[in-house]
């Protein structure tokens, strides 16, 4: 069989959430019959490139048939009106296009046994549901779609195919974009970012399905939402009246929440509306009758992208400091450390708790103010301590058996002498890996994961599962990220970007930056001899440590700020 030339993609590394994530399917840019532009999207959408893929041509063979269906996939107006030409009749109704998108590097059309049946072959990036949700596949994933033709009046239609379409990664940045859907923390006091892909003309209704059907897998259980399980869009839009998102819901679970529920709900879809400039308030209704949403002062709106102290924690003439302003000053209050020769310090955000690794980071201390420091725990290797919420300190290493296990302790308000209550998790997917770094996430919800097998580097976001008092339990399978690299360690710049790099005391180092939002990192400014990062609010509060001292990120190069501590690091 001679099949229509394989288009060619050029590979695109997207970055998931876990990573990513989008709604529809599309494919190829036609490289025949009219592309065009769109001018403005519909209310409450933001503008997006629309494509006018070729209709079905008389004569064309079998191949070429499933070939430039796919490539219609792109054109997704007038619910992908152009590619059901290409369908029997029967097929073009029960069709979905919207239930799966396969983002592929290369394609081909390839015959498979039974007559007239073929496979439409990809190369796949990533899978993509429904809901905007994708999952990486690794390099030379083959997956292939089954595809049966028939004759309808001389001419060759599809008469059999699955659910959903694929979609160029070419294509795929044109016509997508990555938006946050938001969910809370288990307290309701942090706006959690859950990063989905849409068509950017259908991104409104497209956000509230993916809101109501609850957060990515590596985000379940450890974040919550207002809406309870069960509702459901009302009618199959959400329009945008005058600015107002009329988002109608189904009666009976509406109106059997709470007022407070009610209120949680409306400020969840706020937030998650922020990105499309035609929304300018929420409105609920059920079953199109709009129902009032009242704010009594009890329900405080959530904190989005929470920021840090402005000081750092460091180690300077081997005792623990203060680094602010570009000054060195003492802890208040602590006793001295030095005989322990403290390294990778970490500070509550919320209290003068303290952590710190020995200098051959086989010991975690921690330190209350007017207390002797205290070992958490001794294995063969630590990672730098991160604190989250409700003040438990984080770390990994081996356990006694050799497996990688994640430690947590509380050791805040805890009486010298005292037990320190502590939790070990040993999840599956960190089985036979080395754990270079461990980072809570501002909202204490996530945590970056650095990890290493066989020489080869991961960097993932997995989700901190806690039980009724706050205890963490568990984490979540997590979300891979893109790199360019094969870094050691990362810090959290935002709630969806981190900074990552290798550290290297003799080489030029290029720090990344990887963004939930975006499909490519970023590299910052090589500099001879970084060893550490630390990151405050913003890009722009980016620093990085050599034997040369501390610097600061500015504009696309690194400023000097002092000499003399090391391992600097945000409280968190």
């Amino acid at each position: 069989m001679t099949g229509h030339a394989p288009h060619r993609a050029r590979p695109v590394a997207l970055l998931l959430v876990l990573l990513a994530v989008l709604l529809a399917g599309c494919a190829r840019i036609p490289t025949s019959g009219p592309v065009g532009k769109s001018n403005e999207g519909s209310a409450g959408n933001l503008s997006a490139p629309v494509f006018l893929p070729a209709a079905p041509q008389a004569g064309a063979s079998p191949e070429t048939i499933i070939d430039y269906f796919y490539r219609a996939g792109s054109g997704y107006e007038d619910d992908y009106a152009v590619a059901r030409q290409y369908l029997t009749q029967a097929s073009s109704v029960s069709w979905k296009p919207d239930q799966r998108a396969l983002v592929y590097r290369e394609a081909r059309v390839v015959a498979a046994e039974g007559e007239n049946v073929y496979n439409y072959e990809l190369d796949v990036a990533y899978t993509v549901d429904a809901d905007g949700i994708a999952t990486q596949s690794p390099e030379g994933t083959v997956e292939k779609i089954p595809v049966t033709v028939t004759q309808v009046d001389g001419e060759w239609r599809i008469s059999a195919l699955p659910d959903g379409t694929a979609i160029a990664e070419e294509t795929f940045k044109v016509i997508y974009g990555a938006y946050p859907i938001y969910f809370y923390d288990p307290s309701f006091t942090y706006a959690v970012p859950d990063v989905r892909w849409f068509i950017k003309n259908k991104t409104v209704k497209a956000m509230t399905s993916a809101l109501l059907a609850g957060p990515a897998p590596y985000l379940r259980g450890a974040v919550v939402s207002a809406f309870p399980s069960g509702i459901k869009l009302a009618r199959e839009s959400v329009p945008v009246v005058s600015g107002a998102a009329q988002v109608d819901l189904t009666a009976k679970e509406l109106t059997e929440t709470s007022p407070e529920d009610r209120l949680r709900m409306q400020m969840q879809l706020t937030l998650t509306f922020r990105s499309q400039p035609d929304v300018v308030n929420v409105e609920l209704r059920a079953n199109q009758d709009l129902v009032r949403v009242e704010d009594n002062g009890s329900v405080l709106p959530p904190v989005l992208d929470k920021s840090v102290p402005s000081r750092q924690i460091a180690v300077s003439g081997n005792e623990l400091v203060r680094y602010e302003n570009n000054r060195v000053s003492p802890l208040p209050d602590m006793q001295p450390v030095s005989s322990l020769n403290p390294r990778f310090p970490a500070e509550s955000p919320v209290s003068q708790t303290a952590a710190f690794l020995n200098d051959s980071r086989t010991t975690l201390y921690s330190i209350n103010p007017g207390q002797p420091a205290r070992a958490l725990t001794t294995r063969t290797t630590l990672t730098r301590p991160s604190f989250g919420l409700n003040e438990w300190v984080w770390s990994a290493g081996p356990g006694g058996e050799g497996a990688t296990e994640v430690v947590a302790f509380r050791p805040t308000g805890v009486a010298e002498g005292a037990t320190v209550p502590s939790v070990t998790m040993a999840p599956a997917w960190l089985a036979g890996r080395t754990v270079k770094d461990f980072r809570i996430s501002r909202d204490g919800v996530r945590a970056l994961v650095i990890s290493e097998q066989n020489g080869k580097t991961r960097v993932q976001v997995t989700g901190i599962i806690r039980g009724g008092d706050g205890t963490p339990r568990e984490l979540t399978p997590p979300v891979t990220l893109a790199t360019d690299s094969e870094p050691d360690q990362g810090v959290w710049v935002s709630d969806t970007t981190v900074a990552v790099m290798k550290g290297a005391p003799a080489s030029n180092v290029t720090p990344e930056l990887l963004s939930l939002t975006s499909g490519q990192p970023q590299q910052l400014a090589p500099w001879p001899g970084l060893v550490s990062l630390s990151a405050g609010n913003g890009a722009e509060e980016i620093y990085a440590q050599s034997t040369e001292g501390v610097f600061q990120r500015l504009g696309n190069g690194w400023s000097p700020q002092i000499k003399g501590p090391i391992d600097p690091a945000f409280p968190g």
